[in-house]
């Protein structure tokens, strides 16, 4: 694989996340992806479950979320959620947005991208299979994150959400750093003709990378993570700028959630990112 590989998973006050090597050297960001271990639910939701709308107590799902943000050294209140469709729409956001989403009423709706380029404002989507994709300019300090489900991957949430950084704040492509997260991995994410048809269609230069035939008629296996880091090294990011985790949310039982694994009865993980100053 010509793309950059793993991210480092590390325990702090209880709580174990995941980290991009590469974003924590630049000294620019606080970020971590967050695993299932080091929270106070019980049940399918064991431990560290994200999820405010997956039937949860609220009260067991703040307390967690709070332990994250001290682990990861970010104030809660700085946070800002996206509201996710499975959709291709990308907004920026700002410290009047802060608080939104976990403290107070957001009017940020059918969201999958949250870009931004004020220091203090922590940018958070959630997970159970899809794909978080972590951008970092670390030129021009403006940081965004976007969830990639199958069809946020096809819709190229990814490049839309690099043009936008483009378009608002003159980010340049050679320039940025991108982190593909957990997520389920080409070993598990199997779909049907359709789907896989769509694959073909959208990456038809890279079919035989991304589309790999399954063990019976009409099954075909997916590598998300290549499709979206195929789609940012085609918008200019250099290949050795994007690192893809590696990690399968539905092989890692003891370490994720994940949607298709536990057929839909499961908790959230959260990808968080700020900028320091």
């Amino acid at each position: 694989m010509e793309f950059g590989t793993g991210f480092k998973l590390q325990e702090r006050q209880g709580v174990w996340y995941c980290v991009i090597p590469g974003f924590e050297r630049t000294g620019l960001v606080k970020h971590g992806f967050s695993t299932r271990k080091g929270g106070v639910s019980g049940g399918r939701y064991s431990t560290l479950n994200l999820g405010f709308k997956k039937g949860d107590s609220h009260q067991a799902v703040m307390e967690n979320f709070l332990r994250f943000c001290r682990a990861v050294g970010i104030g809660p209140h700085n946070t800002v959620f996206s509201d996710q469709v499975h959709g291709d729409n990308v907004v920026v956001v700002g410290a009047k947005d802060r608080g939104k989403g976990a403290f107070k009423e957001s009017d940020i709706r059918q969201v999958d991208g949250l870009i931004t380029g004020e220091s203090q404002v922590a940018l958070v989507t959630f997970y159970a299979d899809c794909v978080p994709i972590f951008l970092l300019d670390h030129v021009r300090k403006v940081i965004a994150l976007s969830h990639a489900g199958w069809k946020g991957t096809l819709a190229c949430i990814g490049k839309k959400t690099l043009e936008a950084m483009h378009r608002e704040f003159g980010t340049r492509p050679q320039d940025c750093l991108v982190g593909i997260g957990p997520s389920i991995g080409p070993c598990c994410f199997e779909v049907d003709l359709p789907v896989a048809q769509q694959f073909v269609q959208a990456f038809d230069k890279y079919r035989d990378i991304i589309i790999k035939p399954g063990f019976e008629p009409g099954k075909y296996y997916i590598d998300l993570w290549m499709a979206n880091a195929l789609q940012l090294k085609e918008a200019g990011i250099p290949a050795q700028n994007i690192t893809v985790s590696g990690m399968c949310t539905s092989c890692h039982q003891d370490l994720f959630f994940s949607h298709r694994r536990d057929k839909g009865d499961t908790g959230r993980m959260a990808a968080i990112l700020m900028l320091e100053g």
